[in-house]
């Protein structure tokens, strides 16, 4: 009898859900996931970066924002995350052509300390899973002369 009722109950959930497809609704208005598309049909990945924040590079301190589109940044890598989609990446952030990059997996801002006074230039590379380099911007910036801290007496 249990059995009965629950194959009942399945066949009125499948005449329930066509009737509420049939109406013409989308899959994610009946409690389903909407489909994904494949890697191959996704659009290209963009990286939109924002200029230094003028109040922190008086400071010292470089802090880029940014944004991505039709990738997230996560950390996640290896070839097996290049077919998950929404597409899945990270950034490679060089500072003046140095030869380490390093891997940002956040969407935080990027943030730098301790540059010298002067011209600098970061390139931001958006980067698949494998490090494959999708797009890229580079940006540029002037750290100032900071004046030199007044020496201060020693207190207890």
């Amino acid at each position: 009898m249990k059995k009965l009722s629950l194959v009942a109950a399945a066949a009125l959930a499948s005449l329930v859900l066509t009737s509420v497809h049939a109406a013409g609704e989308a899959a994610v208005e009946v409690g389903r996931p909407a489909p994904i598309l494949p890697i191959a049909a996704e659009s290209q990945p963009k990286l939109v970066v924002y200029p230094p924040l003028p109040e922190a590079l008086v400071r010292g301190v470089v802090i880029i924002q940014y944004r991505t589109e039709n990738v997230r940044v996560i950390p996640v890598f290896g070839e097996g995350a290049r077919s998950v989609s929404p597409r899945v990446g990270h950034l490679h952030i060089t500072v003046d052509d140095r030869p380490g990059t390093w891997a940002h997996t956040s969407s935080d801002p990027i943030i730098v300390v301790g540059l010298a006074p002067g011209v600098h230039k970061m390139l931001i590379e958006v980067a698949d899973p494998t490090h494959k380099i999708l797009t890229s911007e580079t940006v540029s910036m002037t750290i100032p002369d900071r004046p030199a801290a007044a020496p201060q007496a020693h207190a207890h």
